[in-house]
């Protein structure tokens, strides 16, 4: 995707070809900064301190923080410590798990010396299969959209209406995001559509990541606070609701950003089609009792105060709660399967059921 004209990934390497370059999140929208990473450390700090966030974007940047880490010391104690290091920093996306496996197996069986180009190799072919992923989700999803547009022979005379919530496009990946891909491929392709972007409480990554992204790419959006979706439903003016997914378990239920759960609920009520775009290395086919999911509690001053720039451009916290109320912050929130209409993989759209799901990914039998 682009920004200012110029193509971005969310990682990449630095023209050093070692260092790691990424998007620091956490200032956007009001300046575009890129920050080099260069340990193990800076990896699992950029993790934690949700400079980098989004269930794949934070798979791909931890298997680069092994490179890291190989690259410095490719000892079988380096190796251990780093994923360990890194498992630690955000529990609940199971990308963050699958990727560490993924490297850790690579890498463990090789001799010391071949380590950190064989974990580089690692970390490219993860993003590289991410970014083809996420375009396949798009491809999927955009023929979902066009259906909708022609449903029942109704030729919208408005653009078609799309909600989504958090931040689930190309700054949560390595590029095109989950759910915003197929927005972007519909939007290139012609298709009329406008996004209601939820603002996202408490971090808001809706109103300034999404909100940011979409404004960058050219895609008509309107930023709405989370409490007015279900209104906005209720007056046929949302034609479906497509989130992102931090964790899916195997019989199909969904762990998203806090609220996802509440929009669920009224998408059913209103009878509005509700999807979850779905990269096969957020399921989690090894549990399929969504309460076992671990839930991240968050910092409590994400919900007491909030950042943004003041007039004259400069950065700023300020409190919105009584200094002595206490608060509560739960980063996520499970969606039952029985509320989600399709899950939207790279592998094409199916129920949200583990039959399903393991129609379309036998090899998980």
């Amino acid at each position: 995707m682009k920004v200012g004209g110029v193509a971005y990934r969310a990682i990449s390497l630095d023209g050093d070809g070692w260092g790691v370059r990424v998007i620091d999140q956490t200032v956007l929208p009001h300046r575009f900064d890129v920050v080099r990473l260069e340990t193990v450390e800076d990896t699992a700090r950029a993790i934690r301190t949700m400079l980098v966030r989004g269930a794949p974007l934070i798979g791909a940047t931890a298997v680069y923080g092994v490179a890291l880490a190989m690259r410095s010391d490719p000892s079988d104690a380096s190796l251990d410590s780093a994923v360990e290091l890194l498992a630690g920093t955000r529990p609940t996306a199971v990308n963050l798990r699958w990727a560490l496996d993924h490297v850790r197996e690579s890498l463990q069986e090789l001799p010391a010396a071949g380590r950190a180009d064989a974990a580089y190799r690692a970390a490219r072919s993860v993003c590289d299969e991410d970014v083809e992923r996420n375009r396949s989700i798009g491809r999927h999803g955009l023929a979902m959209l066009h259906e909708l547009a022609g449903d029942a022979g109704r030729a919208l005379e408005r653009p078609l209406n799309v909600l989504t919530h958090c931040n689930a496009g190309w700054l949560a990946t390595v590029d095109w995001g989950t759910a915003t891909s197929a927005i972007y491929q519909g939007h290139d392709a012609g298709l009329q559509v406008h996004v209601w972007v939820d603002e996202t409480r408490p971090r808001l990554q809706g109103a300034t990541l999404t909100a940011w992204e979409l404004g960058q790419h050219g895609v008509p959006h309107t930023v709405i606070p989370d409490s007015a979706a279900a209104y906005i439903m209720r007056k046929r003016e949302v034609d479906v609701v497509i989130v992102g997914t931090d964790r899916t378990t195997g019989c199909g239920d969904v762990a998203n950003k806090i609220g996802t759960y509440p929009l669920a609920l009224a998408a059913a009520d209103n009878e509005v089609p509700f999807y979850v775009a779905v990269p096969s290395p957020s399921i989690d086919w090894g549990t399929e009792d969504a309460g076992l999911i671990p839930i991240e509690e968050r910092d409590a001053g994400e919900v007491t105060s909030v950042r943004g720039v003041d007039v004259e451009q400069v950065p700023r916290a300020v409190r919105i709660t009584p200094a002595k109320s206490r608060a509560m912050n739960y980063a996520f929130d499970v969606t039952p399967r029985r509320l989600v209409t399709g899950l939207i993989t790279e592998r094409g759209i199916c129920g949200a059921s583990g039959d399903e799901l393991r129609r379309l990914f036998p090899d998980h039998r």
